[in-house]
């Protein structure tokens, strides 16, 4: 693996996965091969009950990358991006996002498709992508499903970014801690009490019995989005330039068309 730590503990059965490229733990096509790899291993393994995710450092993740958003490569990205999404449904094992600094764009969605997030104060968490032009098609789908339509309008069409405490009032983690490591006592805590102790198969049925509508959502509805990226937002002179000129390092200027 090139850009993730992996390995299994607590006798094999959680799969501890670390988002590990530099500062940013940008999720770039390099990372998400690893990360189809994984998840592809897991199918082949009827005993992992748990999968986490964290980012190596200070932050869990800064997003996808933005130079793989330009108009001849996003539709690789949206492919391989995407697929995460239906691997992590069809595989159904319960999975929790652990969350430090920075978890924006493609990092948050990532973690909103997990079961469970926790985070510590200084989780900053959004979409900023309307900010470069565009819109991130899985949150656009599981934002409104994790904390209801007037919330995740505000954090999709502002595109701002949000504290861990903001995070928390609204619903959008479980729990929030003073800081990294007594997030991580009190994960070994939870994890021995609503976890271990289960049946491996069983967690996985629960899951897509409390995920029914949910993934019917997202199998139904991401390909349709993808499409509107592909075939409508990338045809306009904005999103090119919302990318361009992040890349470019320079403010965009639009033409509203």
């Amino acid at each position: 693996m090139e850009k993730i730590n992996f390995e299994f503990t607590h006798n094999d059965s959680v799969a501890k996965i670390v988002l590990n490229d530099g500062k940013g733990n940008v999720l770039d096509a390099v990372m998400m091969n690893d990360l189809h790899s994984v998840f592809a291993d897991f199918k082949k393994n009827s005993n992992v009950k748990f999968i986490t995710f964290e980012g190596e450092g200070k932050h869990f993740s800064f997003g996808a990358s933005v130079p793989e958003h330009t108009k001849s490569e996003a539709g690789k990205m949206l492919e391989s991006f995407h697929r995460l999404f239906y691997e992590l449904i069809d595989l159904s094992i319960p999975a929790m996002a652990k969350i430090s600094g920075q978890c924006l764009g493609g990092g948050m969605e990532l973690a909103l498709i997990c079961n469970f997030l926790f985070a510590d104060k200084t989780a900053k968490m959004g979409q900023p992508e309307i900010i470069l032009g565009v819109f991130p098609p899985p949150a656009s789908l599981l934002l409104p499903l994790k904390i209801g339509w007037a919330r995740a309008e505000d954090l999709l069409i502002t595109g701002k970014t949000i504290t861990a405490e903001e995070a928390k009032s609204i619903g959008l983690i479980n729990e929030l801690f003073e800081d990294k490591s007594s997030m991580e006592a009190a994960f070994e805590e939870w994890l021995g009490k609503n976890i271990l102790p289960k049946s491996a198969s069983s967690l996985r049925y629960s899951v897509k019995a409390a995920r029914i509508r949910f993934n019917r959502v997202i199998k139904k509805s991401l390909p349709k989005l993808e499409q509107m990226y592909l075939t409508g937002l990338m045809e306009t002179g904005d999103a090119n330039e919302g990318i361009n000129a992040f890349c470019e390092k320079r403010s965009p200027v639009w033409k509203n068309m």
